[in-house]
């Protein structure tokens, strides 16, 4: 392992913690932070979760697998996808999910709150904001539990 002076470290370091703190705070709103500390359930964990985003096109399909979770990114150029392991965490208000794409840093936050693709009429139960490397992509979502309202195919 290369002997990075501290400074290199640090700052080798800062966009992934300031990225990590970004996600976490967008699980929340500052009307609703519980300073009990009480965590989002509104998904249970066994639920499959699909979200999706356009300008750019993208989607992900989060399930439960074995003790953890696996995350399946698609995009118009990747039509099979990736899947990748996710850690799930459970913000004040919202879920977020962590992993490695591609040597990549892959956050996803998702937060309860109607959501339009504007595409389509559809009425999403949740948004969905995705930071990949360093592009970060919004779009909706929804769960097995909980479909979307509008668009009976989805």
């Amino acid at each position: 392992m290369e002997n990075k002076p501290f400074s290199r470290r640090l700052l080798s370091t800062l966009p992934v913690s300031i990225l990590s703190c970004a996600v976490l705070a967008a699980c929340s709103s500052g009307d609703s932070i519980d300073d009990g500390g009480a965590v989002f359930e509104g998904i249970s964990p066994e639920a499959t979760i699909n979200m999706v985003g356009n300008e750019p096109f993208w989607g992900i399909e989060i399930t439960s697998e074995g003790m953890g979770y696996k995350a399946h990114y698609t995009t118009p150029e990747n039509s099979d996808g990736t899947a990748i392991i996710v850690t799930r965490f459970a913000g004040n208000n919202g879920l977020g999910f962590s992993g490695e794409l591609n040597d990549e840093t892959m956050q996803v936050a998702l937060t309860p709150g109607e959501c339009s693709d504007t595409m389509s009429d559809a009425v999403y139960p949740y948004t969905a904001t995705v930071t990949l490397g360093e592009r970060t992509l919004f779009g909706c979502g929804y769960t097995s539990d909980e479909p979307v309202e509008g668009v009976s195919a989805l």
